[in-house]
Order: C-alpha cells, then sequence, then structure tokens
C-alpha cells in the first residue's frame, strides 16, 4: 500500500501566482511520483482577492485537495500550525505558494526521509535575490540566534521541509501562542538531514511579509525561544554598576584627593547628568525587554484558540 504524503501550503492573497504554482509547479511535479499518495492542504489566511474562490474550486476535482479557512487573517505561522494539525500523511511537507520554493525537491525530501530521517530541511541560500538590508538582517538574526542559545536552527533553513508523522504528532501537542513553526520543530530535538536549494524568484503578485512582519517574526523568535536576552541584560547591569562604580571612585580621588593633577576639569553637575542618562537609557531597554516577556505570559494566559476555522468556507476536511 501506498504511503500518504500531505502538502502543506499556507497562502494569503495569492490568487496571481496560485495557478501558475498548482498548474506548472506543484500538480506537475506530483504527477511524476508514482510510489506515493498526495493529499494537498491549503491553508488560506484571510485573502481578500479571490484566492479561497480558486482553491475551493480545484478542491471540486478531488477529495484529496483540501482546503482549510480561516475566519480571518492569523498569519503564515498559524496557517502551517493549522495544515500540519489537519494533515493525515505518513509524513507532511510544507511549502510556500509564492513559487520561491522549489516542488521540484520533493523527491529528494521523500528519498532522505526513506533513509532514516525524522526531518528534512530545505536550506537556501538566503544571501542572494535579497536587498541590502533583508540580506545583512538574515544574517544578523541568524547570528543572535546561536548568541542566545540556539544552536539547533542552521542559518538559511526554511519552513520548505519534510516533517514524519512521530514529529508531526510531537509538534501537534505543542500548545504555546508564541509560535515560529521552523523554530519549534527544531527544537523537538529530531535530528535533521539538510538539503540545499536555491531560492526561486516570486511567479507574481508581492509578498505578505513585509519589514515590519519580519522584524515581529524576529522579536518572537527570540522571546519564544530563549530567556538569554533577560540573562543578558542582568550581566550587562552589572558591568555598568562596576564601571560607573569605578568611574565614580576615579572622579572622586582624581578631583577631590589628589586636587585634579590631571586637568580633567569635569563639573559635578556634567558628571551626574551623563552618568544619570546613560542608566536610564539602560533601564528603558531592560524593561522593554521585559514587557516582551510579560506581553507573551498574557497571551499564553488567555488560552484563546490558535486559529478559527470557517468550516463553512472549508472542503474536504
Amino acid at each position: 500500500m501506498k504511503k500518504l504524503i500531505s502538502i502543506v501550503v499556507p497562502a494569503h492573497n495569492e490568487i496571481a501566482s496560485l495557478s501558475s504554482f498548482l498548474e506548472d509547479q506543484l500538480l506537475t511535479e506530483l504527477s511524476k511520483i508514482k510510489d506515493y499518495n498526495f493529499e494537498i492542504i491549503f491553508v488560506d489566511d484571510g485573502s481578500t482577492d479571490g484566492t479561497l474562490d480558486l482553491l475551493q474550486e480545484y478542491s471540486t476535482r478531488s477529495k484529496n485537495f483540501r482546503v482549510i479557512s480561516f475566519s480571518r487573517n492569523f498569519g503564515k505561522e498559524m496557517a502551517l500550525t493549522a495544515g500540519l494539525r489537519y494533515a493525515r500523511g505518513d509524513a507532511a511537507i510544507t511549502i510556500d505558494a509564492d513559487g520561491q520554493q522549489p516542488p521540484k525537491l520533493i523527491p529528494t525530501l521523500l528519498e532522505e526521509w526513506e533513509k532514516g530521517a525524522d526531518i528534512v530541511v530545505g536550506v537556501r541560500d538566503h544571501y542572494t535575490k535579497h536587498g541590502f538590508i533583508a540580506r545583512n538582517g538574515s544574517r544578523l538574526f541568524y547570528w543572535l540566534l546561536r548568541r542566545m542559545g540556539n544552536h539547533y536552527t542552521v542559518a538559511g533553513s526554511t519552513d520548505f521541509r519534510l516533517i514524519s508523522r512521530p514529529v508531526l504528532d510531537e509538534f501537534n501537542q505543542l500548545p504555546e501562542h508564541s509560535r515560529i513553526t521552523r523554530g519549534l520543530i527544531d527544537w523537538l530535538g529530531f535530528t535533521p538531514k539538510y538539503v540545499k536549494y536555491t531560492y526561486g524568484t516570486r511567479l507574481a503578485g508581492k509578498p505578505s511579509y513585509n519589514l515590519k512582519k519580519l522584524f515581529r517574526l524576529a522579536i518572537d523568535s527570540f522571546v519564544s525561544m530563549s530567556t538569554t536576552p533577560l540573562v543578558i541584560f542582568g550581566y550587562i547591569g552589572v558591568i555598568i554598576t562596576l564601571l560607573s562604580g569605578l568611574l565614580g571612585l576615579f572622579c572622586l580621588i582624581n578631583q577631590y584627593l589628589l586636587g585634579d593633577p590631571l586637568h580633567l576639569y569635569w563639573p559635578g553637575t556634567l558628571q551626574m547628568a551623563i552618568l544619570i542618562t546613560f542608566l536610564v537609557g539602560l533601564v528603558l531597554i531592560s524593561q522593554a525587554m521585559t514587557a516582551l516577556y510579560i506581553s507573551s505570559i498574557h497571551t499564553e494566559s488567555l488560552g484563546r484558540p490558535l486559529f478559527i476555522v470557517n468550516k463553512k468556507e472549508s472542503r474536504n476536511l
């Protein structure tokens, strides 16, 4: 009996590229693979451009083409979560609908899975085909992530990956709301296999993830995956306290005990103003970091559902 593979595709306002992605890429590649059965799960993340209508049309062709329709936009991470929760396959493959992640790599993912890998991660050449800000921002993100103790997320790893059934079952038990799908899958601890690929060009339209959303995603990654930021600022506070104490002692000895032999002529008010201004800035930064964690705790304590499915608009669930 053939194994069932679930293909999970989040989509938000992808009407411009959807038909091309499905007909020319995904369905074409899947038709070449004869050793498996496939179900395709599209998660419409509150699209407003006709994406849902087109997906519903495709769903009439096969019961293995399933559509999950959100009641509103919940974000890509929740769309991936919903798709993986509804996946029935022996393994699931997550892929974007914009054509930048190549479906032709699916046979390679399946081959590595059959060799025994529980997770097969697509790693992109993410320093090409990007602007200066996105390219260097990505480098900075992964550098900071590793410095904060996350040694299991490889730079350039993406949501284009295969997840075996055991990993999928464990992932579906994770309850947190502030979630980074790839980070949580990596956190589970299953040994991954990495497959490199060249990042493609978007088929059409504009990406939903702007710099603001990417920045928020990075912040969520730091807050949800590590408590290191709090520890870092604790160490900084200790260092600043020691340095400011030594500086104060130096000023005291130089100005008042030795009669200012170095001729620095630092007025007391200037010394105090500089010290207070610096410490106030440090306190504000520390409070901002603490506020992020308090916000995360508040979100988790609400106990709201991760997403809401509009069953009237969904198909073949």
